[in-house]
């Protein structure tokens, strides 16, 4: 076997290959190019064959890892805190030693570290795909709070007008209502008529709300807060309004994708993860059966298990940092709907809570829970059974 240490950079990428007795079989260094990555392809081709040569590199994604995953070479990804911790006592540090300190971890580690093995297209294309939608998200929510502190200041009525801000009939009357006077001075036909327009599906009740809530002597300011404000307002909701769309053309394309899957019935019974959450956790587990030793493998990448902490007589169990961030949030998220939706993940919750754990704590713990239950689900392909868990559990709870 030989090892190909390359450490990447935006601009170029260094590469040192040893042989099975670390002696040193080539060194050198591409560009991010067309031209750089086919010159990589072909010196590492030249020292053996792509399936004799295993690619250790500090990533699982981008245009050089899937360069060298079509040209047939292992590629085996590492944590980036691995280089560190393999540095010598000087702290030396260029892109060179780097790639030589994974050549020599790969030489040595190899047995303990996992070939990359890509997804089929379709759960590539909705891990993409639900991971730029959960960026917007966030986007949409940094936007929508400003709005909210916006509004706050000269207009906080407005809020009051509908229940959610980031709704697109809620930003067109905000465009075309900015401030309290063009309220009052509509007529509830035309606000009535305006609503109808936009599809909300209570336009006449809503129109009648907004009336007496805009006469109800709410709270106003000064002209010159009005019209500053009401500008500020405006240029907010002109950025989140095709961010609203965007994510929902993301929501009709992540369906289809999910929905053609044949794992998608098991996803979607879980209990509180909707068509948005289900999607996430069908992307982030994939559908490799042979991928995960056990449910433990799982926990430990989406980061729900703890990881022990000892230090002479101090001993704690830390939250492991270690892990696929976005894997981490869709099962946080799966944990919290689901005390809403199942009695028994709610009166775990309540009693993790009871005894002190705190929020983020007693929700990782509910976490490592289902995944337990979703792994046993997607490696038997059956749908959530509430009477099968409540069983199980009460067979193996602890005896009082």
């Amino acid at each position: 076997m030989i090892f190909a240490g390359v450490d990447w950079a935006d601009d170029h990428h260094d590469c040192v290959v040893l042989d099975s007795q670390a002696r040193l079989l080539s060194q050198f260094r591409v560009a991010h190019s067309t031209s750089g990555l086919a010159e990589l392809v072909q010196r590492l081709s030249n020292v053996a064959d792509p399936h004799q040569v295993a690619c250790v590199i500090e990533t699982r994604h981008g245009i050089l890892v899937n360069t060298l995953l079509e040209a047939g070479f292992c590629v085996y990804p590492v944590n980036p805190k691995t280089v560190d911790r393999h540095r010598s006592a000087s702290g030396a540090k260029t892109d060179a030693i780097d790639a030589l300190i994974l050549a020599r971890y790969g030489l040595h580690e190899i047995d303990r570290l996992r070939k990359l093995e890509p997804d089929n297209p379709v759960i590539q294309e909705l891990k993409q795909l639900t991971r730029d939608q959960a960026s917007l998200i966030q986007q949409q929510t940094r936007l929508t709070n400003q709005i909210t502190a916006c509004l706050k200041e000269y207009y906080p009525c407005a809020l009051e007008f509908f229940w959610s801000l980031n709704k697109k009939v809620a930003l067109a009357f905000l465009a075309n209502y900015p401030t309290l006077e063009h309220v009052l001075a509509a007529e509830p036909s035309q606000l009535a008529d305006f609503l109808k327009r936009h599809k909300h599906p209570k336009s006449n009740l809503t129109a009648q709300k907004i009336i007496e809530i805009a006469h109800a002597a709410p709270l106003t300011t000064n002209a010159i807060t009005t019209r500053t404000k009401a500008r500020l307002m405006l240029a907010i909701v002109s950025q989140l309004t095709p961010l609203v769309e965007a994510i929902s053309a993301y929501d009709k394309e992540i369906e289809r994708l999910f929905l053609s899957h044949s794992d998608s019935a098991i996803f979607r019974s879980i209990p509180g993860a909707g068509m948005r959450l289900a999607p996430r956790l069908l992307a982030e587990w994939g559908d490799d059966r042979n991928r995960y030793a056990c449910f433990e493998s799982v926990a430990a990448l989406a980061g729900t298990s703890p990881v022990p902490f000892q230090s002479g007589r101090f001993k704690r169990a830390r939250k492991r940092f270690a892990c696929v961030k976005q894997f981490r949030d869709a099962l946080y998220k799966l944990a919290w709907l689901s005390t809403q939706a199942e009695p028994w993940a709610k009166q775990y919750y309540r009693r993790k809570r009871l005894e002190g754990k705190s929020h983020s704590v007693a929700l990782r713990a509910l976490s490592n829970v289902w995944v337990r239950i979703i792994h046993g689900m997607w490696l038997n392909r059956t749908a959530y059974s509430r009477e099968v868990f409540e069983t199980a559990q009460t067979k193996h709870q602890r005896v009082a």
